[in-house]
């Protein structure tokens, strides 16, 4: 598995994208729905096969019928930095290594395909910090479309109180330096090298 992307949730989109904007210096991209779901989102891209989104409900959508992903349904309170997806060649198969991801579901917004794994609930366990898995169909992607914001992921950092088991469960699919655990309450942050130099974005 390699990092695909990061998701910042708010309240609302506006609120979301804020919260990067002020913590990066940077402006984000246009992004688009996700009818499955009901969400919305924007975009900011970290080089090659990388990028970050805004996210959060979609007040005009109608409901999914279904939780919505990342824990979406029950967020409150100041944007955060709340997931990391991961990208796998083969969903069933990383599944079949890591169920507790959830089920996989296809999704599309214009030209882009994908399955990602997504836990009934909603919400991904350890406390929202075990990673979302996430299969790309095709060669479309969204990082290549978006503008050279001159940004990259230095470091991700995912704190909680059994970090290390956390840490020991996903050691054999996950080879990435970047990516540390700390002991300490359930919460994630990156550190994003911008143009005016490294920033952190919680």
């Amino acid at each position: 598995m390699e990092i695909d992307h990061l998701a910042v949730a708010g309240e609302t989109l506006e609120a979301a994208a804020a919260h990067v904007e002020a913590a990066l210096g940077v402006t984000l991209a246009a992004g688009g729905r996700h009818a499955r779901f009901g969400t919305w989102n924007r975009l900011l891209g970290l080089g090659a096969g990388e990028y970050l989104e805004a996210i959060a409900v979609d007040p005009a959508a109608p409901a999914p019928g279904r939780a919505r992903w990342f824990g979406l349904d029950a967020r409150a309170g100041a944007p955060r930095l709340q997931a990391w997806i991961v990208r796998v060649p083969d969903l069933d198969r990383a599944l079949a290594a890591l169920p507790e991801a959830g089920e996989p579901v296809a999704l599309e917004r214009g030209d882009l395909r994908w399955r990602m794994a997504v836990p009934e609930a909603g919400a991904l366990p350890w406390d929202g910090c075990f990673p979302a898995l996430i299969e790309w169909e095709g060669a479309a992607h969204p990082a290549p479309r978006l503008p050279e914001a001159g940004c990259r992921l230095a470091a991700l950092e995912v704190a909680h109180p059994e970090a290390a088991a956390l840490a020991a469960r996903l050691a054999p699919h996950l080879d990435d330096p970047r990516v540390t655990f700390a002991a300490g309450a359930p919460a994630l942050s990156a550190v994003i090298e911008t143009p005016d130099g490294p920033r952190r974005l919680v």
